[in-house]
């Protein structure tokens, strides 16, 4: 409900100010096919409040109710039965009358589709039936010159400020699109690439080097014993570590490196251009810095890495050897003692 309640004040505020351009543009062709007409004092009274008062009331009323997006529509309605009496009031003057249908339909088309069209069509008849009941039905065909310049702004200014609107809802939900495309590609957690979206990225990566023949390192990374640190003091402080690791992949690593949450305590990473041995002692430095990390809460934990690296080579057939190079590495890492930078020729960076 709340968040239907946003919705509705957002709808409102973007109905308010082509609704107060569009009752006085309206107002306009009204007066000169109404002034020839022997009409009594209160229908121009109801002009003024529909041309002047009208919009400032219909937003208030919106805003304030329970569901503003349901008083929205309601004024929407509202707006077509005014329509559809004045259109029998100036007895079905043509010119004045296509601009004021077509205007308000075009509306409840942008606003609400075939349902709001059919219930504002709805309301367009009811409102030229009340008219007829107090005026009789006639038809004055004649159209004037005054009613031609008078109906000129509303065909042109209404439709720029409807057009307008449309251009801002395209860039917001254009806005909208792309955060949740990135968002799609993010874990939650720590900020980076997720499982799939890294997976996609080491694709690409391995084909462009194929292509262009040129080289790029990946590396496996696992926190060791992360289900013991979970175990021993909680998941909260579990994701803390999570997130410490994330920060420190941030820190050291380049703006062209690709770094993800491959998975659990698992994290990966896409060093293009990038020889084994350099991103060896890139992996090494970041390795001894999260060594270092001491929560405050809790000054006795102890949190160490494991990773393995591999380079590419011409001969893989595809991403996934690539990757199992990598997966081998890090196992090796952790099967001679965890806490070390492993290569994929299974040479040991360093041990401590």
């Amino acid at each position: 409900m709340e968040n239907r309640q946003g919705k509705g004040l957002s709808f409102a505020r973007r109905i308010y100010r082509p609704r107060i351009i569009g009752a006085a543009m309206c107002s306009i062709g009204v007066i000169a096919a109404l002034y020839p007409l022997a009409m009594p004092g209160w229908v121009w009274a109801l002009l003024l409040f529909n041309g002047v008062v009208w919009p400032h009331l219909a937003y208030q009323w919106a805003a304030h109710s329970k569901v503003p997006y349901d008083g929205e529509q309601r004024n929407l309605v509202y707006d077509a039965l005014f329509s559809g009496f004045w259109v029998a009031t100036l007895q079905f003057t043509p010119l004045t009358s296509v601009t004021l249908l077509s205007m308000v339909s075009m509306n409840n088309v942008a606003a609400g589709g075939k349902r709001l069209l059919i219930r504002g069509a709805l309301a367009q008849l009811f409102g030229a039936g009340v008219a007829v009941l107090l005026f009789g039905l006639h038809f004055n065909p004649s159209v004037g010159l005054v009613q031609v310049y008078a109906c000129l702004p509303m065909l042109t200014l209404y439709p720029m400020a409807i057009g307008m609107v449309c251009y801002q809802l395209a860039i917001n939900l254009s806005a909208h699109k792309r955060t949740l495309s990135a968002l799609s590609r993010i874990d939650s957690l720590t900020g980076l690439l997720n499982h799939g979206s890294w997976k996609d990225l080491l694709h690409l990566t391995f084909h462009k080097c194929r292509q262009q023949q040129s080289h790029a390192t990946i590396a496996l990374i696992d926190i060791d014993h992360f289900k013991q640190i979970n175990d021993t003091h909680g998941h909260i402080v579990g994701d803390a570590v999570l997130r410490q690791l994330s920060l420190e992949l941030r820190r050291n690593l380049g703006n062209n490196d690709l770094a993800g949450r491959y998975g659990g305590d698992e994290f990966c990473v896409i060093l293009p251009q990038m020889h084994q041995e350099e991103a060896a002692r890139i992996m090494e430095r970041m390795r001894e810095k999260f060594s270092n990390y001491r929560p405050a809460h809790i000054p006795e934990l102890r949190v160490s890495l494991s990773i393995g690296l591999a380079d590419f080579h011409p001969s893989f057939t595809d991403a996934a050897m690539w990757l199992n190079a990598a997966d081998r590495a890090l196992y090796a890492a952790k099967d001679t003692g965890r806490n070390r930078v492993n290569l994929s020729e299974k040479k040991v960076v360093h041990c401590s």
